[in-house]
């Protein structure tokens, strides 16, 4: 299943994808929770309600006739984590990380799928980040590697827009990765039982129709279930949580010269089943 956040005319509302369509869920049984997080959160007790509602199809509209926003709206945590691919360690002279490497995206960075991208005001060094993201379902503590596929809700696409001169000005990340925009993901989440291995999907990234990034989540050095299980011992995940689970090679700041993106450029994220990003870059205002 499908599940999107869109509006269309009106507030948001949250729906069902089926082809090229979307079915309003909202309207239709006015006592789902309202948004995303509390969808998930009560998702062992109203899957079935929704499930009828996606296949009877009432009210559905064409999806170019209705806007895409972020799935959720409001992420209460996004979780990224840096050098998990062996051609993007290898592009950026590092060695393979003992340890997990992570770093948190601010929430004011979500963005939706097909929105504008900002190139900052303070610096002209864009760069793109393909990346598969997971969907925290109930989530919890101390999650098991064994039990962490039964803690995810879904998974969608994601691009870790980065500010590469703010990310390497000091040895934190966090500021560099989280400039107002910087966390397209969407274009809806597919639920986990639609994504029997997460770790079997080709992942894309285009620029202005050209592929800089080409690889398959098979590449990553901790896998999705490893990275929940070292999440989970230091924070509680919850509902809605995101976890960006890494990028492969191909970014823009290790091509010779290196290309970063500027107003007028858009920047396409693919993965296998999943959906696609489609986002202009735009001078910030």
């Amino acid at each position: 299943m499908k599940l999107a956040t869109f509006e269309a005319g009106a507030a948001p509302q949250l729906g069902a994808v089926t082809g090229d369509r979307i079915v309003p869920l909202n309207a239709a049984a006015p006592g789902l929770p309202g948004d995303m997080i509390g969808l998930i959160a009560a998702w062992p007790r109203v899957e079935g309600e929704v499930r009828r509602l996606a296949d009877a199809g009432a009210g559905a509209v064409a999806l170019d006739a209705i806007h895409l926003l972020a799935p959720i709206r409001r992420p209460g945590k996004i979780m990224a984590i840096g050098l998990n691919y062996a051609d993007h360690i290898a592009e950026s002279n590092l060695g393979t990380p003992e340890h997990q490497v992570w770093f948190s995206k601010a929430s004011t960075a979500t963005n939706g799928p097909h929105d504008r991208i900002q190139v900052p005001k303070v610096s002209q060094a864009l760069d793109y980040e393909a990346e598969l993201v997971a969907v925290i379902g109930q989530g919890g503590r101390h999650i098991g590697k064994d039990a962490a596929a039964g803690a995810i809700f879904g998974y969608c696409c994601g691009n870790d827009a980065t500010e590469r001169a703010w990310q390497h000005r000091t040895p934190q990340w966090v500021v560099g990765k989280s400039f107002d925009t910087h966390a397209p993901f969407g274009p809806w989440i597919t639920t986990a039982d639609e994504v029997p291995n997460p770790h079997t999907l080709g992942i894309r990234c285009l620029v202005n129709g050209e592929v800089r990034q080409d690889s398959n989540t098979r590449h990553l050095v901790f896998n999705v279930w490893e990275q929940i299980e070292h999440l989970s011992q230091a924070m509680t995940l919850e509902s809605g949580d995101l976890i960006f689970t890494g990028t492969p090679g191909g970014i823009g700041a290790a091509m010779k010269p290196m290309q970063f993106l500027k107003a007028g450029d858009r920047v396409r994220v693919e993965i296998d089943g999943l959906g696609a990003l489609d986002n202009p870059c735009a001078n910030e205002a």
